[in-house]
């Protein structure tokens, strides 16, 4: 770093990837700053600056070594960040230790036997919350929240008939329980409950819960279309859908047929006449063929991407918004176990729940290989309107944009 880029930020300011510090603080000070911002976005700690952005300068002998010290007992998992020292003037030097975004969370600090995590709050360092500690362990692999159990319900929120389904036809398990007590064990074998005669866990309701917002309020869609490229106050269609994911089917020799809507198919009956339009003429064989403003398949793997790897620790729906120019998925959480936007374009498979995945492809929503983003979105939308789909990825979503086709008519 130059010592111009180093005077620039520290004009700038303290934020949330920038931290300054005096050299002479307390190991467990140093290490919490260093905690929280890799359980945010990483960032800098500027050692032998003040809260001001007066430079003091190092005063500490050898402080490469202290850092590292602090960084090795304090701190777990390992990290190792890039130190360099800036001169400023001459004897007057400034530390600049570097940190990408961590991909192991949560990270902690350890003293005095215990393990603190905290995390980056604006210019701030503070302790993580419930609901943070949940979120950075989930990101981190190390919970599925698809497993966590929901009050108030049991086996008789779960929609038998959905499941004798999955059992016979879909899966064709030639064991299919026939008693009460068999049933609850097979269930909880399942990961749909978290123990025979106990609770409905978070995959169990929203794949075959009767209705499951009943219990889970994030459960289901929320669906908005508008007659332009904004938000009004009137729209076309405002509503939640409320459903198991998976459907009831048929299968037989010729093929596979609905017999009772699941979610996906709820929701692709509801969005048909704003996607689509039936055209004037008629083809050769005297029948409108319904032209579409998106690929269908891609609509509907863009939907099931977002039920299959949102983040249910966040209390807010799926929200589906129908644009005059194009459709936005937008799926609650942060890209899951240092998942990017890049790797997931290129293929990198990393399923947040993957017993909800699972259950999916057991179906066929999902296919075998789990790369619907870069084998289906990507060439479906270049083939079909020759633009490719928009991601965006923040702390708190991943946005699908699908820009819409212009057809005459």
């Amino acid at each position: 770093m130059l010592k111009t880029e180093l005077l620039e930020i520290i004009a700038n300011k303290e934020n949330s990837g920038v931290e300054f510090k005096r050299d002479d603080i307390r190991p467990e000070q140093l290490a919490k700053e260093i905690v929280a911002m890799l359980n945010f976005q990483g960032g800098r700690i500027l050692l032998g600056v003040e809260d001001d952005g007066s430079i003091s300068g190092l005063q500490r002998e050898n402080s490469e070594e202290w850092v590292m010290n602090v960084i090795r007992d304090k701190i777990h998992p390992l990290v190792l960040p890039y130190y360099e020292e800036i001169k400023i003037e001459d004897d007057v030097f400034v530390a600049v230790l570097t940190f990408p975004q961590g991909v192991s969370k949560p990270y902690v600090l350890r003293d005095r036997g215990e393990e603190k995590i905290y995390v980056r709050v604006g210019s701030t360092s503070q302790l993580a919350t419930r609901e943070q500690q949940m979120r950075l362990f989930e990101v981190g692999g190390m919970l599925h929240t698809e497993l966590l159990p929901i009050a108030r319900t049991d086996s008789s929120c779960l929609d038998k008939a959905r499941l004798e389904n999955y059992l016979r036809d879909i899966i064709q398990d030639p064991d299919t329980p026939d008693t009460d007590e068999e049933w609850e064990q097979r269930l909880a074998g399942l990961g749909l409950l978290t123990e025979p005669g106990g609770l409905c866990t978070v995959a169990g309701l929203v794949l075959f819960g009767k209705r499951p917002r009943q219990y889970l309020k994030q459960a289901g869609l929320r669906v908005f279309v508008f007659n332009g490229e904004d938000k009004e106050y009137e729209a076309r269609l405002d509503l939640i859908i409320d459903a198991p994911i998976v459907g009831r089917w048929d299968i037989a020799k010729s093929g596979k047929n609905i017999i009772d809507e699941g979610l996906i198919e709820k929701f692709i009956a509801q969005i048909e006449p704003f996607i689509s339009k039936e055209p004037n003429k008629v083809d050769e064989n005297f029948r409108r063929k319904r032209e579409w403003f998106y690929p269908f398949d891609a609509v509907r793997e863009v939907l099931v991407n977002a039920l299959a790897h949102r983040d249910w620790t966040r209390f807010v729906d799926i929200e589906i918004g129908v644009y005059s120019n194009r459709m936005e998925v937008i799926s609650p959480g942060t890209l899951q176990n240092s998942m990017t936007i890049k790797k997931m374009i290129s293929g990198q498979r990393s399923p947040r729940n993957p017993l909800i995945m699972e259950i999916l492809r057991d179906y066929g929503y999902v296919d075998y290989r789990g790369m619907g983003v870069r084998t289906k979105i990507i060439p479906l939308m270049k083939k079909f309107n020759d633009v490719e789909p928009i991601f965006e990825a923040t702390e708190d979503y991943l946005k699908t944009v699908l820009l819409r086709k212009k057809i005459d008519g």
